[in-house]
């Protein structure tokens, strides 16, 4: 994830709450790998720059399986709902 509102060229109504929706609900999903599973991760924060990264570091459970399906699928409605100019979703499998 990268980006935030408050470093966009311009400001448009809105912004705030997608970027907001979008920070609760990446933080929920890492802070629910690491609470309700056993699977090994590393997560890395960038505030100044609205960056965070997470990257499994081996096979997943079905439970983060599941909590990563729930985040993508709470980003593409936000996506759906508010378009490109707030947010943009691009997949890259590694």
């Amino acid at each position: 994830m990268l980006g935030h509102a408050g470093l966009a060229e311009t400001h448009m109504e809105g912004q705030e709450l997608v970027c907001a929706a979008v920070s609760a609900l990446t933080l929920n999903m890492s802070n629910s790998v690491e609470h309700f599973t056993e699977d090994l991760f590393e997560a890395e924060e960038d505030e100044e720059a609205g960056g965070f990264s997470f990257r499994f570091l081996s096979a997943i459970s079905s439970e983060s399986e599941l909590l990563m399906n729930s985040l993508v699928f709470g980003l593409l409605n936000i996506e759906e709902e508010y378009g490109e100019p707030y947010i943009k979703i691009r997949f890259k499998e590694v």
